[in-house]
């Protein structure tokens, strides 16, 4: 199992919540490929831990639906199922809508230049043709609104939901367009004008939209 020694290592977190993060980063972007087995002493070794957070984080990861722990026999990656998405993106859409539904009670000056920079950063992925650096930056729009909700439950959920959304993203190569650039643009106008209804709707369709042209 060919792990990576050049990766970054979080600092000020728990050995588990390092390990955690990094091996879902690496089944994500397909460093850990569907259907590898996974050797905890190799893992271990690969992040400077010992086996102990290493097991804690795979159990963890069992429960979030990335790998598959058979006792005594293997732990492997889960595969990747083509059609899921097609059972992931409503509910992050409408998660999503209500997130910036209620951003807006929170919303300041300082949030609304954050956000139109983030777009601007988004436009130029998307027309250097930088897919990667497109679907960070899209992730990176919706969690800082999700952020301005400040609500614990929305944002727990989400993170589960938004893992494997990026991982079927990146498998399935999901092309974000210049549609995307608007859409987000009016999502920020609305919300700047206060106006919940448009500003869900808008997010909810951004979302949705997804699922059309991946189908």
């Amino acid at each position: 199992m060919p792990i990576p020694v050049n990766h970054s290592k979080p600092v000020r977190q728990s050995a588990k919540e390092s390990a955690f993060n990094q091996i879902q980063q690496w089944i994500i972007d397909g460093t850990l490929l569907p259907g590898e087995k996974l050797n905890d002493s190799e893992l271990a070794e690969s992040l400077g831990v010992s086996r102990t957070p290493i097991r804690e984080s795979l159990q963890l990861l069992e429960v979030q639906g990335f790998v598959k722990m058979y006792p005594g026999k293997a732990t492997q990656v889960t595969e990747i199922r083509r059609e899921a998405i097609k059972e992931l993106l409503p509910p992050l859409a409408v998660l999503q809508s209500l997130s910036a539904e209620l951003a807006i009670d929170n919303l300041t000056t300082d949030h609304i230049i954050q956000l139109e920079q983030i777009n601007e950063r988004f436009a130029q992925s998307i027309r250097s043709h930088n897919e990667y650096a497109a679907l960070k930056v899209d992730e990176e729009f919706h969690q800082v609104i999700v952020d301005i909700t400040n609500n614990s439950y929305i944002h727990s959920i989400l993170e589960s939901l938004q893992a494997h959304v990026r991982r079927h993203f990146f498998y399935n190569s999901i092309v974000l367009t210049e549609k995307s650039i608007e859409e987000h643009q009016s999502i920020i106008t609305a919300m700047k004008n206060g106006n919940k209804d448009q500003a869900s709707a808008i997010m909810k369709e951004n979302w949705l939209r997804t699922l059309k042209e991946f189908e």
